[in-house]
């Protein structure tokens, strides 16, 4: 990661259970490449007894649990709609998809909040998680590229309440320009420098055609951009310094495909496909 977050401090965060006040004196820093994240001490395999002493994690958050951050902090949404005030452990890992074991040592990145018996205080959980995810402040993000994918990004309600905001919409295509989308007024792409300055953009989002992509990928790097969210069909080129992540429908479908396949070969001992294995033999 490049770009560095600035959290809020303890003053407001949720209160948690079990932990004395003097916990949160006891915070650390924990470094995310260039980024600064305040933290309390590293969790054991076992859930914490709320009385050991916090200690400092001293290394970076490792890449590959930065990737299952969003999967708990969905999982943690889910408990918080039922009304789940607190979870254990082994129940938040089956809820995310993960085992317990790889849970507690994901978590033990953030600092100690398991209690040993009680589980951990779910509200709190997203408070810190949401934190080292940098959702705790309001990200404005423009989207390029007004056809399907673009309207139906930026109708979507849930990118406010994640930390998100749409600052703009953009097209190249006249006719989809002063069109209402979501909270905002589609503008014409020639506006994109103007934008991501006045409106101070983090995050920017590539939904237009493949043949496209990479000249809005520059015009969004030059203006100071350095994350990018990539609907196109390519792998684009950036400079160092610029994180860019890659949603590619059609490659999951793919994967998707593969494991029916195999699933299907082991439940009845052959091809999925047996036309085609036939023909292949003749």
């Amino acid at each position: 990661m490049s770009s560095a977050v600035e959290l809020p401090g303890s003053a407001g965060e949720p209160s948690r259970t079990g932990e004395s006040p003097a916990a949160d004196d006891e915070a650390a820093t924990i470094d995310i490449g260039a980024g600064l994240l305040g933290a309390s001490g590293q969790l054991t395999d076992q859930e914490d007894d709320g009385q050991s002493a916090e200690r400092p994690y001293p290394g970076g958050i490792p890449e590959a649990t930065v990737a299952r951050l969003p999967v708990y902090l969905r999982a943690l949404y889910t408990l918080a709609d039922r009304g789940v005030a607190t979870v254990a452990s082994d129940e938040l890992a089956a809820a995310a998809g993960v085992n317990s074991a790889k849970l507690r040592k994901d978590l033990s990145h953030l600092g100690s909040y398991g209690i040993r018996g009680v589980g951990y205080d779910v509200e709190y959980l997203v408070y810190q998680v949401s934190r080292a995810l940098g959702l705790t402040q309001n990200w404005p993000v423009v989207i390029v590229g007004a056809g399907n994918l673009g309207r139906a990004l930026a109708n979507y309600g849930g990118f406010v309440s994640r930390g998100f905001r749409i600052s703009a919409v953009l097209d190249s295509d006249q006719s989809m320009v002063g069109r209402q989308l979501g909270s905002v007024i589609v503008r014409h792409v020639s506006e994109l420098e103007a934008i991501v300055a006045n409106s101070g953009v983090a995050i920017g989002v590539i939904a237009v055609p493949g043949g496209a992509a990479q000249a809005v990928c520059d015009r969004l790097v030059a203006a100071g951009v350095t994350s990018i969210l990539n609907f196109a069909p390519l792998v684009l080129s950036v400079p160092e310094g610029v994180d860019v992540r890659k949603v590619d429908l059609s490659i999951e479908l793919q994967i998707l495909a593969f494991h029916a396949q195999r699933r299907s070969t082991e439940r009845f001992g052959q091809v999925a496909n047996p036309a085609a294995e036939s023909v292949g033999g003749v």
